[in-house]
């Protein structure tokens, strides 16, 4: 190859630093494409997937497993997280459960909705729709952080129809009492120009770091673990969606409605979580005094993913006196 030809690529971008100045330069070197859904449905697809259309324009990634006969119980997943944590609990359930798992709009392989409307009460009308669309009318409802957040909001707007509640590090109470800081990603968010940039620059090593961070069971995070994260994260329109659910963050949703609750409740924190740290469980306990409280030693974020038998033993004390009940759906 001619050394002008070679040394084209170099010009262009000192070229480019020359007219447009060197922070879009740095951009074109850094920004990640998306990929492709059918590449990624491919990878982390199962045979259980399925891709349910709730409403025109709106896709879930869904995973009905276990007995069809067995007591339902519905599994909801954190931010920027996917129904893949769960993985361990359902290995664990399903001979005697029916799991059901899905990916929220904007996460894993489900993607961005029309609406753009990402709130929580957005994704407890999610709930409710793959709850009629499986003809769901009573089951155990559990959820991870954010997850844990729309579960309870659940509990509270159809009482009827939560067996049980299990909050994992879940998120629910109010900042001002914990913190006034606005995370890092809520902020990008709301910043002009950042926020673009957010969007197309996603550096593997954020996530990694970011994960890490979040457990304490460090040996769950493998390269293949932050891959999942990764590349899921560039669903088509995902990082948009996340942004726009970032920027419609509320630090002052109340949170009185716990109190309401009367489903047998299990809430369950992993003493090490730096992000909704283990102060928070005793802020729930108080909330709902009824509730069994249950703390893991050694354990951060992810209890079901980084302790998996440790963490699922007091929710099958809570779901065994379910087994037998009247035939549910």
């Amino acid at each position: 190859m001619p050394a002008t030809r070679r040394r084209w690529p170099r010009r262009l971008a000192i070229g480019a630093a020359v007219v447009v100045g060197v922070p879009v330069v740095l951009w074109l070197a850094f920004r990640v494409d998306d990929i492709p859904v059918a590449t990624l449905r491919a990878k982390y697809g199962s045979p259980a997937s399925q891709y349910v259309t709730l409403a025109p324009g709106t896709v879930i990634h869904l995973r009905d497993e276990g007995p069809r006969n067995g007591f339902p119980v519905v599994l909801l997943h954190g931010s920027n997280a996917s129904l893949h944590t769960w993985e361990p609990w359902v290995a664990r359930l399903q001979s005697r459960f029916r799991v059901i798992t899905f990916d929220f709009p904007a996460h894993g392989l489900s993607g961005p909705v029309p609406s753009r409307d990402y709130s929580t009460q957005s994704y407890v009308a999610i709930t409710e729709k793959v709850a009629a669309h499986l003809g769901l009318t009573r089951f155990a409802l559990g959820g991870n952080s954010m997850g844990g957040g729309v579960a309870w909001r659940y509990a509270v707007a159809h009482p009827d129809q939560v067996a049980a509640l299990i909050l994992i590090d879940a998120s629910g109470q109010p900042p001002q009492t914990r913190s006034t800081s606005v995370p890092l990603g809520f902020r990008l968010a709301n910043t002009p120009v950042l926020r673009e940039v957010a969007a197309t620059v996603t550096p593997r090593s954020l996530i990694e770091r970011s994960f890490k961070q979040s457990v304490a069971v460090q040996s769950i995070a493998t390269p293949a673990m932050i891959d999942r994260y990764w590349e899921l994260l560039r669903y088509p329109g995902n990082r948009e969606a996340t942004l726009d659910r970032f920027g419609g963050y509320n630090p002052a949703e109340p949170a009185d409605a716990l109190s309401r609750i009367t489903a047998p409740t299990l809430i369950l924190w992993g003493r090490e979580d730096h992000f909704i740290p283990v102060e928070s469980a005793d802020w729930f306990a108080r909330q709902m005094p009824g509730a069994r409280l249950v703390i893991l030693d050694e354990v951060g974020h992810l209890p079901m993913e980084e302790a998996p038998d440790r963490a699922l033993a007091p929710v099958l004390a809570l779901l065994d006196p379910l087994v037998g009940t009247d035939t549910p759906r």
